[in-house]
């Protein structure tokens, strides 16, 4: 018996020098973090750490997401005619005279010997890249930003003197100039003529036959006049007045995104986990997960961290640079409180956002001990088998 004893105090020996803060660990405790975040040597991010609370959770829901309705947008009359002609445009053109004709007869109209009407279709013209069209009897002529019908009255205006009644008939065959082009995460990717229906950005959308993936997962970014507005397409589609006129020259790009956040330190299950629905708050992301592990996880200790708007950043009183677009943040829920449940169910999990779960500090003391036992454990099994 007396080796035995003698083996154990051996082992107990060893355990001081390895030392608690030896063992291994899949993350910071409670008090790592805070120390962390108030140390400017080890925070040099500069991350601040919010506790979860009601008041926070109002000042979250505030958060106005981006809008398009903040791009630049022409007056309704301006903003929006299908009917003007453009550099690249096609027009059909169809002149109709009375008496002698000016140009060849393609048709005529008798009513007994005389000719009451003659008409001469123009083959299809194209509009020159400066906005102008070439008319025999006319010549080089402006037509750019004109409406068909100015365009016919234009010409009409121009044959006077020169063709005895004429009337002209004008229509845009072919109007690229009032278009937009719609790509990326799209079934039908392409340039869109607009219409005198007026489109708006989900109709639009819609005509290229809509996304390829979920509207809460895709990202649409328009560009317009060289300014850019970015949101989910999810937004458009539940705001009305997000949901802006589209206008010739914009550019619309699907992004397919999937959402998703992570799980690290002491969760049941840490994973990469997609959000698979159109909202998820705090308690939903961490019951797939497993929540807490037991006899690990520090309750008190549930951490987000999340690049937040620096507006929000402001208004929650921490420090914003001036060209400072994002916050690093950190938000703490002590799930020992009860109240905390019923706050996670209003916190609402962002793409990218990251959960960890802090150990326990008692986790280092059952890992010492774990220890102990696997070191004796063989011993005490020899000395029974003598």
């Amino acid at each position: 018996m007396e080796w035995k004893k003698m083996f154990a105090m051996g082992i107990l020996s060893v355990i001081p020098l390895v030392g608690c803060s030896s063992f291994p660990d899949s993350g910071p405790t409670e008090s790592g973090i805070k120390s962390a975040q108030s140390s400017p040597k080890k925070n040099t991010i500069g991350f601040g750490l919010v506790q979860i609370s009601p008041d926070l959770i109002t000042l979250l829901n505030s958060e106005m997401p981006p809008l398009f309705s903040n791009i630049g947008q022409s007056t309704a009359m301006v903003h929006y005619n299908s009917d003007r002609a453009g550099p690249g445009d096609t027009l059909e053109i169809d002149v109709y005279e009375m008496g002698e004709s000016l140009f060849s007869t393609a048709q005529t109209a008798s009513t007994g010997t005389s000719a009451i009407a003659r008409r001469r279709n123009f083959a299809t013209i194209l509009v020159n890249g400066d906005g102008t069209i070439d008319l025999p009897y006319i010549g080089n002529m402006s037509v750019d930003k004109l409406t068909s019908d100015e365009v016919a009255d234009k010409i009409n205006a121009k044959l006077k003197g020169k063709s005895e009644a004429p009337q002209v008939m004008v229509r845009i065959s072919k109007n690229l100039a009032n278009s937009i082009i719609v790509y990326g995460d799209v079934k039908k990717p392409g340039r869109l003529p607009l219409s005198l229906h007026q489109e708006r950005l989900v109709d639009a959308i819609a005509l290229v036959g809509g996304g390829l993936h979920a509207s809460e997962d895709t990202i649409v970014q328009l560009t317009r006049h060289n300014q850019v507005a970015e949101g989910p397409l999810k937004l458009p589609e539940d705001d009305p007045q997000q949901n802006i006129l589209m206008e010739a020259g914009d550019r619309l790009q699907l992004i397919y995104e999937p959402r998703t956040y992570t799980v690290f330190g002491a969760a049941g299950q840490p994973v990469e986990t997609a959000f698979t629905k159109s909202s998820l708050n705090l308690a939903e992301a961490l019951a797939r997960v497993g929540g807490p592990a037991d006899y690990q996880a520090d309750p008190n200790a549930i951490f987000v961290f999340r690049y937040e708007n620096a507006n929000i950043a402001q208004r929650l009183g921490l420090p914003v640079g001036p060209d400072q677009a994002t916050v690093p943040i950190v938000y703490q829920l002590d799930m020992i409180n009860p109240v905390s449940f019923f706050l996670a169910e209003h916190f609402v999990m962002k793409n990218k956002d990251m959960i960890f779960i802090a150990n326990a500090k008692a986790n280092k003391v059952t890992k010492v001990f774990n220890l102990i036992n696997a070191l004796i454990a063989p011993g005490m099994s020899a000395g029974r088998s003598f």
